[in-house]
């Protein structure tokens, strides 16, 4: 989820870089410091979704 919000916030700063568009208080190193920050802790693990399906940790005990 992380890497998909760099990816947009890359996009996003590039687009304004080629088109020349300043926005107050941000530059496009804020940008690209912001995405780097974003992919790190992706890297790191942070904000990873587990979908647990339930048959993950079924074990298959049987009653006897």
């Amino acid at each position: 989820m992380l890497a998909i919000v760099a990816a947009i916030i890359f996009g996003l700063g590039f687009l304004l870089d080629l088109i020349g568009t300043r926005v107050p208080g941000f530059s496009g190193m804020t940008f690209a410091l912001l995405g780097l920050t974003l992919l790190a802790l992706h890297q790191a693990g942070v904000g990873k979704a587990s979908i647990r399906t339930g048959y993950s940790n079924w074990r298959g005990r049987t009653r006897r």
